[in-house]
């Protein structure tokens, strides 16, 4: 049997695939869902919930390991100059045991905390992005974290300590015409005896160029014996019948070993598949709970050395007889990085200790993490650049070589830019983050606005959902929020705090208004969705803030310094909250889907005259066919 390099299929079937992958289930509560649903559940957060003394030991030691390594090891300038990681670099890394971070010490790895693994990612991810994305795709993604929470002992035993110690594994899910979409998946994978034949061709596979190990999502058939559906498989990438067959290069991480793998008859043991049949894409989801926080922790680590540089330079350059700091447009910008750096890392490490204590269903709260982390990091980025000027927008050997400090912050904006994109782009978070805060309003009310539902069924789905809006709506008039004294503990950020309260209620009444009045056709509505998870992200950052000042003010660490950043980002976001929900009912979204069918009939094609495109030929996706591969085999493995 032979896969399609297309498979065409339904809107609705897509949407099935989708829903079917998802966590049905809340067995834990969400600070961030019971957010969406107005109710501040601050005491899911607060008191600050602290890491183990002989974690934070292990952490430590490990972290002060790293950093020496980073400063004598790694040149990032050699490393975006040459367009590779060293391999003396890799093994470096290695005997450090920086890719076995997450594995359990059984399996030779060192067993870090989620907060340890975060705070590493941002240490490395400065030296060099594309260190932090090789260590990142490995072990967030990679063959640890699925195996981690779905493997069998034997697969464990198996594959975990080369992971830890020598192998460097990839995940495998995106094709040449798949993306976000994984019903369309063309990957099969055959039933053969007590193997599986797998065809087909992935797209973007990161570390795929150098990987030893791969988990690969492909389609079983089904067939008598066989469920069928996407499944996870970990497959040896030396495999005869694995083609890396290019490798792939960006604007930005330059280091980054991603590229084209073709599948041709590659045996597969059945004892290699992670999960049974058809439980890939949730196998998938679930990994990416905790894998999503290490992308917004190395926007951490790079918010850090915006700050650093913006600190440093501004005192430097003077303008009209003062440092250009002192002008409030520049001041402005260096006090947004200062703030949203402090928050940024306040949301990932809450995110991250809640992953860790395992209290809490964080899959909303990982997910918020990273879709704020990648666009406030990409802003800090881009505001570092005008605040330097043209020395921003030139690069750092450029720099260098006029006697100048080779300040690359022109490659941090292009390194940062993938980020978007990585992991589920902006668009695609915020449906999934969208999806999660209006589920409770669809286990209610879904039959409702189910075409497929009978009368009878539509009547019992009335019935359900007027008790529960009946108990809900009235509870969200009126609140703590309202109270002059609540939450005083947190002194000048009690106001703050009292803001997200209401501002929770709010944001909820808004989304039933908007239930009501769409009904079926809400999903279609993903300007104002994603206007909707916005507003949350910003509550769940301001939150996280005040919770994390107020800690450093009773550890004394830092409380004064906290509050104060606390306070400005809070103040920020609290701007930024309301131009959102002002955007949420006065919007040009209705013109705007009016302009984007003329721009796809071809009423505006004169627009276009006047100008050359410098673009090469050829089709806008490339042929996937399933069949042995024509090219030489580009993989190279770091030994």
């Amino acid at each position: 049997m032979t896969a399609p390099s297309i498979r065409n299929v339904s809107e609705r079937e897509a949407r099935q695939v989708a829903e079917a992958a998802r966590e049905q289930d809340w067995r834990k509560p969400s600070f961030a869902k019971e957010l969406f649903l107005g109710r501040f559940r601050l005491d899911l957060i607060h008191p600050h919930p602290t890491p183990a003394v002989d974690d934070v030991r292990r952490g430590e030691k490990f972290l002060a390991t790293l950093r020496d390594f980073c400063e004598r090891e790694i040149d990032g300038a050699r490393i975006e100059r040459e367009g590779k990681i060293p391999d003396e670099t890799v093994h470096g890394l290695k005997e450090l045991g920086a890719f076995g971070m997450k594995i359990d010490a059984k399996y030779g790895g060192l067993g870090l905390t989620q907060v340890y693994y975060n705070r590493a990612l941002s240490l490395v991810g400065t030296a060099s992005p594309a260190i932090g994305a090789l260590l990142s795709a490995h072990q967030s993604i990679g063959v640890p974290q699925p195996l981690k929470l779905f493997g069998t002992k034997e697969q464990k035993e198996t594959f975990l300590p080369r992971c830890a110690r020598t192998d460097i594994s990839a995940f495998l899910l995106t094709e040449p015409d798949v993306g976000s979409d994984p019903a369309r998946l063309a990957t099969l994978a055959v039933p053969d005896g007590t193997d599986y034949l797998l065809d087909g061709v992935k797209l973007w596979t990161t570390n795929g160029v150098v990987a030893d190990l791969l988990v690969v999502m492909a389609r079983v058939p089904a067939s008598e014996g066989h469920k069928g559906g996407i499944t996870a498989f970990v497959v040896e990438a030396d495999s005869p019948g694995i083609t890396v067959e290019h490798r792939n290069a960006f604007m930005g991480l330059r280091g980054l070993e991603n590229g084209v793998t073709r599948f041709h008859q590659v045996r597969v043991p059945a004892a290699n598949r992670i999960g049974p049949e058809g439980a890939g894409l949730k196998i998938a989801l679930t990994t990416l709970n905790t894998g999503r926080l290490s992308l917004p922790a190395m926007c951490v680590g790079s918010g850090k050395w915006c700050l650093k540089i913006a600190r440093e330079w501004s005192a430097a350059r003077e303008q009209w007889g003062r440092p250009v700091a002192k002008h409030e447009a520049v001041g402005a910008k260096i006090s947004f990085i200062a703030a949203t750096t402090f928050a940024l890392e306040a949301v990932v490490d809450l995110s991250s200790q809640m992953a860790d204590e395992n209290r809490n269903d964080i899959r909303i709260e990982a997910a918020l993490a990273k879709l704020y982390g990648s666009e406030m990091g990409w802003l800090m980025a881009d505001e570092l650049v005008q605040i330097r000027g043209g020395r921003g927008y030139e690069t750092a050997p450029s720099l260098a070589a006029r006697g100048e400090r080779a300040v690359p912050a022109e490659q941090m904006l292009r390194d940062m830019r993938i980020n978007r994109i990585f992991e589920g782009s902006t668009e695609i978070m915020h449906l999934l983050i969208a999806r999660e805060a209006v589920d409770a309003h669809l286990s209610v009310a879904g039959d409702l606005i189910d075409p497929d539902k009978s009368l009878a069924d539509k009547g019992r789905a009335a019935a359900k959902a007027g008790g529960f809006y009946a108990r809900w709506l009235p509870k969200l008039v009126a609140g703590p929020g309202q109270l002059p004294r609540t939450y005083q503990e947190f002194g000048q950020l009690a106001g703050h705090l009292r803001y997200v309260e209401r501002t929770s209620r709010k944001l909820a009444r808004s989304t039933f208004y908007a239930m009501s009045r769409w009904q079926g056709r809400m999903e279609t509505k993903q300007g104002f969705l994603g206007r909707i998870v916005d507003i949350g992200a910003e509550l769940f950052a301001m939150s996280a803030a005040c919770v994390r000042a107020e800690y450093l003010t009773e550890t004394g660490d830092h409380g004064r310094e906290a509050r104060q950043l606390a306070d400005v980002f809070c103040r920020q976001a609290r701007i930024r909250v309301e131009e959102l929900f002002g955007r949420l009912w006065t919007n040009t979204d209705e013109l705007d889907r009016k302009v984007v069918d003329g721009v796809l009939d071809g009423s505006y094609t004169w627009l276009e005259e006047g100008m050359i495109d410098p673009s090469g030929d050829g089709p806008w996706i490339a042929d996937a066919t399933p069949g042995p591969s024509r090219t030489d085999n580009v993989r190279r493995p770091v030994r």
